[in-house]
């Protein structure tokens, strides 16, 4: 696997999101998209912003895959580079550059270069920061092999192979030299990262989350995106809750993301502070579960000054 940084605004990826429609996914479920149409190139960053309710988390949630959201309408697609496929052997497929996330699980999302920041990550007592972010790499990797893999696996061969695997995947197990990235190299890799984002070595050998404040768990949200090399980061309000001191570190890291690695975010906020460290290159306003209105930076600090009322009351003039 290819591990080096990618030059800063080389396009790895396009997230494509179209007229995107979903519901809470039980019966009578309440609709939360009405119609969601939102291109985010790998190496731009997108501030998504809006009231509470109006679907930004929904949106996030459904990118990544979760269960608790139907889609009743529209796609959301992820147009691969060929700067994203240079960790792929032999020529990769017109049909293999194009992925309708929709139609896939959340690992294979995560695979092919989508992840989600959380805005309450979880804590992991008993699993370190090292052995959990080395078998999610190494987890990834595998994933993506498997996904360009011409051949479809034998269901059963591969029923058989996960039986026998067992717990010995599980972070639990300690530092096992298992995986495509084996303990020595992961530690290079994770020191390097860590000096990017200016953040103390002994982060590492804690407990995941275990323990951290608000502005730890969101560092550490941002190591993790540092580790996997995202083409698209979806950050769900990541600044909720960090004082300006913690705030600046976040926004450094986000900004190494892109600027290191090519990364493309998609920032989702209330907030005009953080887009002070963190420029957008466009603003989206959601109201309602739809993007209502679109703009640069400038937009971000009309809402600032000025609320959503105005755009609430454009909306319903064109109507």
């Amino acid at each position: 696997m290819r591990l080096t940084a990618h030059p800063h605004g080389r396009v790895m990826a396009t997230l494509q999101i179209t007229n995107l429609h979903a519901e809470v996914a039980e019966e009578g479920g309440e609709t939360i998209l009405r119609g969601v149409d939102l291109e985010v190139r790998s190496g731009e960053i997108h501030a998504l912003m809006g009231p509470n309710g109006s679907g930004k988390s929904t949106l996030a949630k459904i990118i990544a895959g979760h269960p608790a959201y139907e889609v009743t309408d529209g796609s959301v697609t992820l147009l691969l580079d060929d700067e994203d496929l240079t960790d792929i052997e032999g020529d990769v497929p017109a049909e293999m550059r194009e992925w309708e996330l929709l139609d896939l699980e959340p690992n294979e999302r995560a695979a092919l270069g989508i992840f989600l920041g959380f805005q309450y990550p979880a804590e992991i007592e008993g699993v370190t920061m090292t052995n959990f972010l080395r078998q999610a790499l190494n987890a990834k990797v595998e994933e993506r092999e498997e996904l360009f893999e011409e051949d479809e696996p034998d269901a059963e061969d591969e029923a058989e192979a996960e039986e026998e695997a067992g717990y010995d995947t599980s972070p639990m197990e300690g530092a096992a030299d298992d995986g495509e990235i084996g303990v020595a190299e992961f530690q290079r890799l994770l020191k390097g990262k860590m000096e990017l984002l200016d953040m103390d070595e002994k982060f590492a050998q804690r407990y995941l989350n275990a323990g951290f404040s608000g502005g730890e768990k969101k560092q550490n949200e941002v190591l993790q995106a540092a580790i996997l090399e995202p083409a698209i980061a979806v950050l769900d309000e990541i600044d909720s809750g960090l004082d300006i001191d913690r705030l600046q570190d976040v926004s450094e890291g986000i900004n190494s993301l892109r600027d290191e690695q090519g990364t493309g975010i998609l920032q989702i906020t209330h907030y005009q502070r953080i887009l002070d460290y963190v420029e957008p290159d466009h603003v989206h306003v959601m109201l309602d579960g739809e993007i209502a209105e679109s703009g640069g930076a400038e937009l971000a600090q009309k809402l600032e000054d000025e609320g959503y009322d105005w755009v609430r009351e454009q909306v319903y003039e064109t109507a």
